[in-house]
């Protein structure tokens, strides 16, 4: 049946929203496509739920074809399989939280790994039930800190959830490649451009994470690649660690003075005026051969403030070349589940120790910090700060600081610590050249989790040799309405949207210009013909509305055919205009049919 825009619920608006702050927010929201209900939480009208339902009918063909059952689950969950697997304490401030009127415990969903290991648990008991590959198409909440740019980054989304539930780990490495496989597909299908990167698993679990990454000015993600082939989110980036060096020909640490030298600029300046030209050695072979002091020659000291998740708050001080800077991203996830901010005034007050702007890994009168140290505070290195190096940092001293501190003699840390910021040119870690930095957007994640949701809440099944073994999992999501938005931020102009035909709310608009009642007659006829050569049309029937606002309506809305039926109609001509292309060309109304078809 034609849809007629005279009685289809659309009203587009002429004014951007005042807090929209990409295209996609701005454009789906004056075309009629979703209405603002909250901070990140929309409506869906009828065009957008249009342009929805063909998304996801692309991701159902391609689950269907690589074996995959569709379920559906309820967005409120109890609380116990969450609290089973760890994750209701573990999600922290992102999870919706409710009770009923009995005073039980509820959440709102983020992710519904917990609930698909249940079912199965009670349906299948054999490894003959095995491989298995199940999913989902639906509504997940996260409490966003700052919901922002429309659907790119809500607090109520559409997802899709597919698990793999298998016997042995070969058999989640088919099913993992069956799923990543089916994702290169879907993409491809929405004309999305893609980069496959190695990723976090964070707060989900498992080993083998991979993100299907859009590249894209506007993506929240950072993330590299080289040359070479290698990839990853700057998460999952890990530090080519250099060779250790020697400590013949370095002389014993020497404190100096540096007053009202409390950062590292003013550390380097000072050092510039008043001491010798770097030695060999100093800060490792990247340092090698200056002639001036330079911030690489430096070891920082950065205090930063985990919470835990039962409220407890630890310092930790992390060492890093002094031409680095902390990412907080890298640090969340190497600290998590923990919350990570930089140490306050008042942290530094309880630990009087802490000599703020001098902090070392070494003093002269006392033991390394963190290994029985008085501060108690654990002391982790960036992975370059090797044996051998040798570095200027402070003395544990106001305004003092202390030059040739040689890594592995004269101090050690607790540990190694991934949360310096990667940057342009460092080394790929499997040695396939320097990296490059991007921003993208995840449109899609793979995870290998492993036996991580199966042994928390029992899921197991007999061998062929009556044992039972614990399943191995595999989680599979795509961001639907992430998706969608960025298609529409993708495909746009300064006049409205312009959908590809895949994922169009319509094939075909056609727009009735004019009062003459031969115009009307004939879209009518045009559009009943298109409609039943297979097309989906949407008809601009409104009789009293100008052909100025007809066309601005017909632009925003972004069908990417419009077929304008105007003052050639008596002679049997209409326009033909493909938004996608700008060309616009007059044909005889028999043979848009046919035109339309072939393009």
């Amino acid at each position: 049946m034609v849809t007629r825009l005279s009685h289809f619920f659309l009203r587009t608006l002429r004014e951007d929203p005042a807090d929209a702050e990409v295209s996609s927010h701005r454009l789906l929201v004056r075309a009629g496509y979703i209405r603002r209900q909250a901070p990140g939480i929309f409506a869906w009208l009828p065009l957008g739920l249009r342009v929805k339902a063909k998304v996801e009918a692309v991701i159902r063909d391609e689950m269907a074809r690589a074996g995959a059952y569709e379920v559906h689950f309820p967005a409120l969950l109890p609380r116990e399989p969450y609290e089973a697997s760890g994750r209701w304490e573990e999600y922290g401030d992102a999870l919706f939280r409710l009770q009923d009127r009995k005073g039980a415990d509820y959440l709102l969903a983020p992710t519904h790994e917990e609930v698909f290991t249940l079912l199965v648990k009670d349906l299948y008991s054999s490894y003959k039930d095995l491989p298995l590959t199940i999913y989902q198409i639906q509504d997940k909440y996260r409490d966003e800190a700052r919901p922002r740019a429309g659907l790119l980054r809500g607090r109520e989304f559409t997802m899709k959830d597919a698990y793999s539930f298998d016997a042995s780990d070969a058999g989640l490495d088919a099913s993992y490649q069956l799923q990543r496989d089916a994702y290169e597909r879907i993409f491809a299908r929405l004309g999305l451009e893609y980069v496959i990167v190695q990723a976090d698993a964070g707060a989900m679990g498992g080993s083998r994470s991979e993100e299907f990454l859009h590249p894209t000015p506007v993506g929240e993600d950072t993330f590299v690649r080289s040359a070479g082939g290698y990839a990853a989110n700057v998460e999952a980036y890990t530090t080519a660690v250099p060779e250790p060096l020697s400590f013949d020909g370095l002389g014993a640490p020497v404190i100096f003075d540096s007053p009202n030298t409390p950062t590292i600029q003013t550390l380097v300046d000072h050092a510039q005026a008043n001491l010798d030209a770097p030695a060999s050695g100093i800060a490792g072979p990247a340092t090698d051969g200056a002639t001036a002091w330079t911030a690489a020659h430096t070891l920082k000291n950065v205090v930063l403030a985990l919470t835990h998740l039962d409220g407890t708050r630890e310092l930790v001080i992390v060492g890093i070349p002094g031409d680095r800077e902390i990412d907080d991203k890298r640090a969340e996830v190497a600290f998590a589940p923990a919350a990570v901010e930089a140490a306050t005034d008042q942290d530094f007050e309880r630990h009087p120790l802490l000599v703020k702007g001098y902090i070392g890994p070494w003093s002269e009168t006392g033991p390394v910090l963190g290994e029985e140290s008085a501060t108690g505070i654990r002391y982790l290195l960036d992975p370059r700060v090797v044996d051998g190096t040798a570095w200027v940092t402070g003395a544990n001293i106001d305004e003092k600081h202390v030059h040739t501190l040689v890594a592995g003699r004269d101090f050690t840390g607790d540990g190694f610590v991934e949360v310096s910021n990667v940057r342009e040119g460092d080394p790929a870690p499997d040695g396939s050249g320097p990296v490059t930095l991007a921003r993208g957007m995840e449109i899609g994640h793979v995870f290998q989790l492993g036996r991580k949701y199966a042994d928390a809440l029992g899921l197991k099944v007999l061998d062929e040799n009556g044992k039972l073994v614990t399943v191995t999992m595999g989680s599979y999501g795509i961001g639907v309405t992430r998706i969608l938005a960025i298609i529409a931020e993708l495909n746009n102009d300064d006049k409205g949207l312009i959908w590809p035909a895949s994922v169009a709310p319509f094939d075909v608009h056609v727009v009735a210009t004019g009062r003459e009642p031969v115009v009307f007659d004939v879209s009518e006829r045009l559009s009943a013909e298109l409609e039943a050569s297979g097309l989906d049309v949407l008809y601009d029937d409104r009789p009293k509305v100008s052909p100025g606002v007809k066309f601005g309506d017909a632009e925003l809305v972004g069908v990417p055919q419009i077929v304008i039926v105007g003052r050639g109609a008596a002679d049997g001509q209409v326009e033909l205009w493909d938004r996608r292309t700008g060309d616009r060309e007059v044909v005889p109304v028999a043979e848009v049919a046919a035109r339309l078809a072939a393009r």
